[in-house]
């Protein structure tokens, strides 16, 4: 919590004013988010508890596929790497076509137990190598539409109740576009922005005088304000009255940020709110130079922070994990040849991986269109699988009162087999 949070509480000024710069100091974890929408209240929320939960982990910067889930049986690969690649004794879970980087080794268990599993060549049907457009295009999941609703708030959407914790958005207090749209979301920097300033340490006293402030404004902002009181004091508090595991997160950098929101990540899971998705970004892939080998060097820490922080979070969720379901994204892939710098600039089909509940793991998904010179498509690697059929696949399986249709408008859905 900021000063001006403390100012606040010290001083708990339960005045329409002071309650609005208090949730302005809070931030965007009750502020700068469609919490504060049209949404219509009810006087507290008793979501659903015991339903499943999505973790979407947006690898920002365009991660290298190539690089994760490696092709050391294709010779294409080594021929265009000559400085970079992984080598093939080196990979893990290895069969003829692909292996996993050796920095993934603490996923290995859940590889081999049937928990974790990967699908090449998947993306966007038409490349888009701009990382901003790239990431709208991925997140709104409707090419062609003007609309800027995500794939995640359309999703939630569908459902037959809502709540804002349907959908939250970890370690920001900026709404990815995924989860923008007309249904209510959450973005938070921390567990904290769940409650409002003072709901701790003085509940009986902050809630009904906030009520009472509120209770006669039948505008978009007494409603929204409504809605704030409602999660503070609903789901809010019970995440928050949820104990901290003794799970071991790693601690250094950069896997800081990520373990810290896979940690709130399982706290919400643990506290049974009925949250559907929870989105966490985990950004620095865009690797141009300083790429490294298998054995040091910004995309070998990089593999290993993220490997390690998400075996964690599997770990810290115990029984739960059998109602959780992960899945990476990112923006787009790498350019199959190092670049000059021994990097890789962008390119287009990537590697999604996914973990958990329903997962049939332990396997290598997806078309693999080779690495040739006549395969390639501008340098890059081809993509055979749209990302969406991946991600509706989830979707499908694990939230079956959805439908693929609503969540992805026009997609011809191919599922893979991924989950059971």
């Amino acid at each position: 919590m900021t000063d001006c949070c403390n100012d606040y509480n010290r001083q708990a000024e339960l005045s329409r004013r002071g309650f609005l710069k208090g949730l302005t100091a809070v931030g965007a974890g009750l502020a700068a988010t469609q919490l504060f929408g049209e949404t219509l209240l009810q006087a507290s929320y008793a979501a659903p508890s015991g339903g499943n939960t999505m973790v979407v982990l947006s690898l920002r910067g365009g991660i290298d596929g190539l690089g994760v889930v490696v092709p050391h049986g294709d010779p294409g690969y080594y021929a265009a790497r000559p400085n970079t690649a992984v080598p093939a004794p080196s990979t893990l879970a290895a069969n003829a076509l692909f292996g996993l980087h050796p920095a993934m080794s603490a996923l290995l268990p859940y590889w081999n137990s049937g928990e974790l599993a990967a699908v090449q060549a998947v993306g966007m049907q038409v490349p888009n190598r701009s990382h901003f457009s790239a990431i709208e295009e991925v997140e709104d999941a409707h090419p062609g539409s003007q609309a800027r609703i995500g794939w995640v708030n359309r999703m939630i959407g569908a459902a037959t109740t809502h709540t804002p914790l349907d959908a939250v958005q970890l370690g920001d207090q900026i709404l990815p576009t995924a989860l923008t749209g007309p249904a209510s979301a959450l973005a938070a920097d921390g567990l904290d922005d769940l409650m409002l300033p003072g709901a701790k340490s003085d509940p009986s006293r902050i809630y009904p005088s906030m009520n009472a402030a509120w209770s006669s404004d039948s505008g978009p902002l007494g409603r929204s304000a409504r809605e704030a009181i409602a999660v503070s004091s609903g789901p809010g508090a019970k995440v928050n009255n949820t104990a901290v595991s003794s799970a071991p997160y790693p601690t250094d950098w950069p896997s800081t940020e990520l373990s810290n929101a896979f940690k709130s990540a399982a706290r919400i899971i643990r506290a049974d709110v009925g949250c559907d998705v929870i989105a966490i970004d985990y950004g620095g892939w865009d690797m141009h130079s300083g790429y490294g080998t298998v054995a040091s060097g910004s995309m070998e820490t990089y593999v290993r922070g993220f490997a390690n922080s998400l075996a964690a979070f599997l770990g810290d969720l115990g029984p739960m994990r059998s109602k959780v379901t992960v899945v990476t994204i990112s923006e787009f892939g790498r350019r199959v040849a190092e670049n000059g710098n021994r990097g890789f600039d962008h390119g287009w089909a990537n590697m999604m991986l996914l973990a958990g509940a329903g997962v049939k793991g332990g396997q290598y998904y997806g078309t693999w269109p080779g690495l040739g010179a006549s395969a390639l498509a501008e340098g890059d690697l081809q993509v055979t699988t749209d990302y969406r059929n991946v991600l509706g696949e989830v979707i499908t399986k694990r939230f079956p009162d959805r439908s693929i249709s609503e969540v992805f408008p026009g997609l011809s859905y191919a599922p893979l087999g991924l989950l059971t």
